[in-house]
């Protein structure tokens, strides 16, 4: 019997710093009642770090800055705001905070944990695209589960 595929494994598109950053974000979350998955392809074709939803059906998504020059060349952050009730940076103890929009979540991670420096005030999702962001959770945890189960499977 062959051992199945590991359930998390980095898609090489991650430096390490941003992987170890990665990983504190969602033992942090974890910790607090979240569940979480990585690298999410939303309805608008950007791609989240981090979607976690917790206890209540709250949704975050956390956008990791590994560098400066990380955060500087990304302009599409303020998009996920829309698939969310609130919107976090996450970046290393070394990172210039004062670079980050002050109205926005941060946490400050390592491989071994992070913690939250400022929460963001709310800003609740519509009924249907709550529904639309939770159901896009729930099936690729799902697929995701179920291809490390059978990783010999493919859709016919």
């Amino acid at each position: 019997m062959t051992e199945p595929a590991p359930l998390l494994t980095l898609d090489g598109r991650q430096s390490a710093a941003a992987a170890a950053i990665q990983r504190g974000v969602t033992r942090l979350l974890r910790a607090h009642g979240f569940a979480t998955l990585t690298e999410v392809t939303l309805a608008s074709g950007n791609r989240a770090d981090v979607l976690a939803i917790g206890r209540s059906g709250e949704l975050f998504i956390v956008e990791i800055k590994s560098s400066l020059a990380d955060f500087r060349s990304d302009r599409k952050w303020p998009n996920y705001c829309d698939y969310c009730d609130r919107f976090y940076f996450a970046a290393g103890a070394d990172f210039d905070q004062a670079v980050l929009p002050p109205d926005r979540g941060l946490i400050i991670a390592d491989r071994h944990g992070g913690e939250f420096v400022r929460h963001p005030a709310d800003d609740r999702l519509a009924a249907g695209r709550r529904r639309a962001v939770t159901l896009l959770f729930a099936r690729l945890a799902a697929a995701r589960l179920q291809s490390g189960l059978d990783p010999d499977f493919t859709s016919p």
